[in-house]
């Protein structure tokens, strides 16, 4: 895991990639590289920031050039053994054991044929000194992000978009419709970027620069495929073998010259990732988190800490628990300038912390659990929308009065809040609705009347535009599977877009690399090979991967209630961040540049204080949103600033 760079026949390219490589710092603090190379009337440069997890000797250093071809790359290659051992075959002679040799010579074999038979995470730049050409790739689902901007025949790319600021010496235009997309999500999906030059690199796909100016795009890989393949092999009976896929994906995920540790949360993703490892790796390392106990209280927060200790002591694992009492204060504008864009999801702090923590205690490698609940049903907003079909028969009547009776009810008394009431708000806000509306409406931030009278009226447009572009994708299948339709829509937008996101700029911020096993190119293809009807049953989402998950977990871990892997927002809000959230509404950038309106903003947070509405994850947005607006236009910000 590290971080690239580089620019291709761009003005003062080495000055320019050398601050770009200084900008990722943090993504590898193990080492540095550039290369250097005419192209045409111009010249390529690659720039690289090492975290060494493989391969530690300088055999696995970077930029690496062999016979022609240089390779800048981050990321894991977990098949890298099998197409090591394939291409010695063929009588490539290798100097180290990194997976890095292992790609260049995958491609110099197979240029992008090679793509599809890669398992892993990735993202990289490869130069052919011959041909004058840079070829720029992202792994198949969005797990490591790649951002380039191009300018005329120029181009510059990075893993993190506040490294592209530098190289334009803080030049780059706020894109206002990616920051209403992030208001009605809480995050930038991967088709917007919060900068207008500035794009990210599809997952699944490749871009080819030349030195003649023609720039090529292609695909190697598509989800909406992948999960028509999986329909059809679901009518001709396949039943994939879910506990033998996942225990395959986790051993390979273990591939490692240095320690590996894992997120252990309680739930039955984390519970059973662990319990995998622990098979492969006795006594492997765990860690979990617990919250200051009056901010649990006030959260209804389950007790996860009991489940995660039960799952650590059956399987010999050596548990660290990390108490979330963070000066929040401090936190917020540091959490900001990592996450590179506007994301609303507190999460991202937690898995800072965790990983702060693992490294300090000398581990670079942790597994989570992500992915598993957007494959495989495992949300509430899953089985609300499945709810909301049978609810649609009751009759009309009866509905509008209990739409009545619950609008009354109060989300939070003064020492408590009252987490069955928020969720029923929050189901009766969509129940009614059409399928993609009423799916987007479970788990976006506003409807489309709300964020209309949020915003500066002139954006009305934009707000068609981003809500057009949900549906599009949405609708964008062949399936005649409502549970599947709605993983597709997960994996597509909600997983890259904010859950992949946070988690590897989060994780990267402490220099920690963080696995996904559930998001692995075999798992997700037998995801799309289980029916809906297998993933919900009755009220129980992820039962496909439950019934799997009990081949070594004990039932109490796999069919409790869910966990949340949040944070206690409502607690932060009424105490520690209340004089921040009167400041921005009273005298914020976005207030006054007119994106936001005050008396909107005002009014949320009356509702919220008395406690008829819970407006807590808005409010945090607006201030993620809000430190972010002030470095993007500041001039200087998101183009220098460094330390946060």
């Amino acid at each position: 895991m590290c971080g690239i760079a580089g620019t291709y026949r761009w003005p003062d390219g080495k000055i320019v990639t050398d601050r770009l490589t200084d900008t990722l710092a943090h993504r590898g603090p193990d080492g540095a590289g550039r290369y250097g190379h005419p192209v045409g009337d111009g010249e390529v440069q690659l720039g690289h920031r090492r975290l060494s997890i493989i391969d530690l000797s300088d055999t696995g250093a970077q930029p690496m050039v062999s016979d022609g071809l240089v390779l800048t790359y981050n990321g894991e290659l977990y098949n890298a053994p099998e197409l090591r051992a394939e291409l010695a075959a063929a009588g490539v002679r290798f100097r180290g054991t990194s997976d890095t040799e292992v790609l260049l010579e995958a491609w110099r074999r197979w240029g992008t044929d090679c793509l599809p038979r890669l398992r892993g995470m990735f993202a990289f730049g490869i130069f052919d000194e011959r041909t004058g050409e840079l070829v720029l790739v992202r792994d198949q689902l969005g797990i490591k992000p790649l951002f380039l901007l191009r300018r005329g025949e120029g181009l510059v790319f990075a893993s993190e978009l506040k490294a592209l600021g530098r190289a334009t010496g803080g030049s780059l235009e706020v894109d206002h419709a990616a920051l209403v997309a992030s208001l009605l999500y809480y995050w930038v999906p991967d088709s917007r970027c919060a900068f207008r030059e500035a794009e990210k690199l599809p997952p699944g796909s490749w871009l080819r620069c030349r030195p003649d100016g023609r720039v090529e795009r292609g695909r190697f890989w598509n989800l909406k495929d992948v999960a028509a393949e999986g329909q059809e092999r679901a009518r001709a009976g396949e039943r994939p073998d879910l506990a033998a896929i996942v225990e395959e994906s986790t051993r390979k995920h273990l591939l490692s010259d240095v320690p590996v540790a894992t997120f252990l949360s309680g739930g039955l993703d984390s519970s059973w990732l662990t319990a995998l490892a622990a098979r492969h790796q006795p006594g492997i390392s765990a860690y979990t988190i617990g919250f200051r106990a009056e901010d649990a209280r006030f959260e209804a927060m389950p007790d996860d800490l009991r489940y995660a200790r039960q799952v650590a002591e059956r399987f010999g694992v050596d548990l660290h628990e990390i108490e979330i009492a963070p000066n929040v204060l401090d936190l917020l504008p540091q959490m900001t300038y990592h996450l590179d864009e506007p994301i609303g999801d507190p999460a991202a702090i937690n898995t800072f912390l965790i990983c702060e923590a693992a490294r300090e205690a000398g581990v670079k490698v942790m597994l989570s659990g992500m992915g598993a609940d957007e494959l495989f049903a495992g949300y509430r907003k899953h089985l609300a929308n499945l709810l909301a079909l049978r609810y649609q028969r009751v009759p009309g009547p009866l509905r509008r009065g209990v739409s009545a009776a619950v609008d009354r009810l109060p989300v939070a008394t003064s020492r408590r809040g009252l987490r069955s009431v928020r969720f029923a708000k929050r189901f009766l806000s969509f129940a009614d609705l059409p399928e993609e509306t009423a799916f987007r409406r479970s788990y976006t931030m506003y409807d489309q009347n709300e964020l209309l009278a949020l915003i500066d009226p002139d954006l009305a447009g934009t707000v068609d535009d981003v809500v057009t572009e949900h549906a599009d994708i949405y609708e964008d299948n062949e399936l005649d599977d409502f549970v599947n339709r709605m993983c597709l829509a997960d994996a597509r937008m909600f997983l890259p877009g904010l859950n992949l996101a946070y988690t590897d700029r989060s994780s990267m911020a402490a220099s920690t690399e963080v696995r996904v096993p559930y998001v692995d190119v075999e798992v997700v293809k037998a995801a799309f090979a289980v029916p809906g009807d297998r993933k919900i049953v009755g009220r129980q989402g992820k039962a496909a991967l439950k019934e799997a998950a009990t081949s070594i977990l004990p039932r109490e871990i796999v069919y409790r209630p869910k966990g949340l892997f949040s944070a206690p927002l409502r607690a932060w809000m009424s105490r520690d961040l209340a004089p921040l959230v009167r400041e921005v509404v009273n005298d914020g950038e976005l207030v006054r540049s007119g994106f936001l309106r005050r008396d909107a903003l005002a009014r949320m947070v009356a509702e919220d204080a008395a406690g008829q509405q819970d407006f807590s994850k808005h409010l945090w947005h607006v201030l993620t949103l809000e430190y972010w607006y002030r470095d993007a236009t500041s001039g200087s910000g998101q183009s220098t600033r460094q330390t946060a």
